[in-house]
């Protein structure tokens, strides 16, 4: 099961909405446009933390999703593929390095797996 290990590290949909301040159904959208990620767990709609850092989505998640459902990934492949250890990235897995100085290394991965 890819994303955080423990249940400290994800989020539900309303933990996301209070943290970012944005209604519920915002947070829907932007799960639908790709902006943000969600996988059940457990039942329940979840986002990993990391994702949502300092009241805001990641600047480059969105364009990183897009990368990859263009590259025919789902949301678990799309969540495998992020929290996939990586010793090539400072960081350690691609996810992390989304909010450093890697972040546009890991777009560029991500486009690369379109071709």
């Amino acid at each position: 099961m890819a994303g955080p290990a423990d249940a400290a590290g994800w989020l539900t949909l309303p933990d996301v909405a209070e943290r970012l301040d944005l209604p519920i159904s915002k947070v829907h959208q932007m799960i639908r446009d790709r902006e943000m990620i969600a996988v059940r767990r457990d039942g329940v709609r979840r986002i990993p933390a990391d994702l949502v850092a300092n009241h805001t989505v990641l600047k480059h998640l969105p364009g990183v999703l897009t990368l990859l459902a263009d590259a025919g990934y789902d949301d678990e492949a799309a969540l495998r593929w992020l929290y996939e250890p990586d010793e090539t990235l400072a960081a350690g897995t691609p996810a992390a390095a989304l909010g450093g100085d890697q972040a546009r290394e890991v777009k560029r991965r991500a486009q690369a797996l379109g071709f």
